[in-house]
């Protein structure tokens, strides 16, 4: 049976790394649901209806470090969007890549803001 300390550790050790287009090295965490009911409540009613915005959203929550400097869950709105602005297009772009996350094409982008 394992401690809790050490199911920590091989859960780190286990996560995913994936490079981005500007050479930092990132680390992820697959989002738990409460990761993610942790999220909806960082972002708030209004923008938990927005997909595309909860999606860029999810995909920086799915950080856990950068250059191995650990990346703490965001919590709040402007939390999330440091994080954004943080890892800007190569870095959001890395990680969609390494979860296995399609990217949605610009005609997709503006037909979904239309609605």
């Amino acid at each position: 049976m394992q401690t809790p300390s050490g199911s920590i550790v091989a859960a780190a050790q286990a996560a995913p790394e994936t490079t981005d287009a500007q050479g930092r090295r990132l680390v992820l965490r697959r989002l738990s649901a409460l990761d993610k009911l942790r999220l909806y409540k960082a972002a708030g009613p209004a923008l938990t209806q927005n997909g595309a915005w909860m999606g860029v959203a999810a995909l920086a929550a799915s950080v856990a470090a950068i250059d191995g400097v650990p990346v703490p869950a965001p919590s709040s709105e402007a939390q999330v969007e440091a994080l954004v602005a943080r890892l800007g297009e190569a870095g959001l772009d890395a990680v969609s890549a390494a979860l296995g996350h399609r990217q949605a094409s610009a005609a997709e982008v503006a037909a979904a803001a239309g609605n």
